[in-house]
């Protein structure tokens, strides 16, 4: 039956701005429907709004979709459904019909599809219960429904109470749907069908498509499983991989810090077999909002099966983002040798921003004579939870004095630049002029003991 399954899925929805995720992907595979036998059957909506070219692209499509079963069953198309595998006909409007039995025979089959007219009203829960009562529970075939409609329940009770009755009994529901005139509920089709509903639903607005529709599902159905699979999972630019798990069949790769590589070589090809890979990744932005998990992802295998995955989102919060201005491009400034000052013009500057100048005075206290001492002031802002954020670092050196006595020396003029756009210290983030909130740390040393050179003959 090829893959029958492709889901990925995350572990939450919402994460901080520097939060992480769990995600999972998912993969299912049948053998080959010629060592699986299958029983199908074909649920067909033939209500009024199917008059015309929609009835006439459903009939080619379920003709190819026999087609298919036909040679994958035996491989050969010589008309005659092989291997064990049979295929029965439901039509549906008012009530629903048995139009065939589940038989192997290619002409009979065709000739059921091509004998349907369109009229009346769209009873999908009796099609269910007729489809339901055509397959053998002592056998030991596969059970599959295809159901195709292109509108909305108009009678009858509600389906889905037999649809999912059918899903217990294991029963396989796929649903191809065509956006008619009775406007056709996805929600209705995601409901009935086998999850996930993206590798068990296919909709599409155009009747024209109905044949490639049918084509690829009975693809789908009869392929041998799956071999040689690659996935290539490239994540939002906005997270990193930041550790993958072994997956439960085949290796997984990291690429790239976006990029992983998850390979099997075969899934399926003996009995129905599922496999799954769990990894994480860590949002590395600094914007919040709701963001796609993934960048792409693509799917291959030497079926030429067709896999399509989810593509969930999560809602990202990075509360208050602050952006400190850029530094200022540096202009390089040479001087010559022997030369004793050097005048340059830097040009012209900017105003990028508001802004606040905060200059302190220190008094460092017993400066002992022929001392040199290294000063340091570190200046951080205090935000309203108590947390101190990094202001700036000024380093200076008071140069030795020579009084006879260890003395006070007064350091003035030390300045801070402080942007509005850094204030943390509480009220409105978009507000000027806020209460600012500061620590300063001063740290001194003496830096040598003797600045004096001896002299000496050495």
């Amino acid at each position: 039956m090829g893959l029958t399954n492709a889901n990925k899925s995350i572990n939450t929805t919402q994460i901080d701005c520097c939060g992480s995720l769990r995600v999972t992907l998912a993969l299912a595979a049948s053998p080959d429907i010629s060592s699986n036998p299958t029983d199908i059957v074909l649920i067909l909506d033939r209500s009024g709004s199917m008059a015309g070219t929609p009835l006439a692209n459903m009939k080619a499509g379920a003709d190819t979709f026999i087609d298919i079963i036909d040679e994958a069953t035996d491989g050969t198309p010589d008309g005659t459904i092989g291997s064990g595998s049979r295929i029965g006909i439901v039509s549906f409007a008012d009530t629903a019909v048995q139009n065939t039995q589940l038989i192997t025979s290619v002409a009979t089959l065709k000739a059921a599809v091509n004998s349907l007219s369109a009229g009346g009203s769209t009873n999908h829960a009796d099609a269910f219960t007729q489809a339901m009562a055509l397959f053998d529970p002592t056998s030991t075939n596969a059970k599959v429904m295809v159901m195709f409609t292109d509108g909305k329940t108009t009678a009858g009770p509600n389906p889905n109470p037999v649809a999912a009755a059918a899903r217990a009994a294991g029963i396989t529901i796929y649903c191809i749907g065509l956006i008619g005139a009775d406007g056709i509920d996805p929600a209705e089709l995601n409901e009935w069908a086998t999850d996930p509903d993206s590798s068990h639903v296919a909709i599409t607005p155009d009747d024209a498509a109905l044949e490639d529709l049918f084509a690829d599902l009975a693809a789908n159905i009869s392929n041998p499983g799956a071999t040689n699979i690659v996935i290539d999972e490239v994540v939002n630019p906005d997270f990193v991989i930041t550790s993958i798990l072994a997956p439960t069949k085949g290796s997984a790769n990291l690429v790239n810090p976006n990029t992983l590589k998850w390979t099997i070589d075969e899934l399926g090809t003996t009995a129905g077999e599922g496999a799954t890979l769990e990894f994480f990744i860590r949002h590395v932005a600094d914007t919040s909002g709701t963001k796609l998990v993934n960048e792409s992802i693509t799917y291959t295998d030497d079926q030429m099966n067709q896999a399509t995955f989810p593509a969930p989102t999560v809602e990202i919060d990075c509360g208050i983002v602050v952006r400190p201005e850029p530094c200022p491009v540096p202009i390089d400034i040479e001087i010559g040798g022997c030369q004793d000052s050097v005048v340059y013009d830097l040009g012209d500057t900017y105003l990028e921003s508001l802004g606040r100048i905060l200059q302190v005075d220190v008094n460092i206290r017993n400066v002992c004579p022929n001392r040199r001492v290294a000063v340091g002031v570190v200046l951080t802002e205090i935000d309203d939870q108590g947390e101190e954020h990094q202001r700036g670092l000024k380093t200076l050196t008071v140069p030795a004095h020579q009084y006879p006595t260890c003395r006070d020396v007064l350091i003035k003029c030390i300045k801070f630049v402080l942007p509005e756009d850094l204030d943390v210290s509480g009220g409105s983030p978009t507000a000027l002029c806020n209460p600012r909130n500061f620590k300063v740390r001063v740290i001194a040393h003496n830096i040598d003991s003797d600045f004096q050179c001896c002299d000496v003959t050495v």
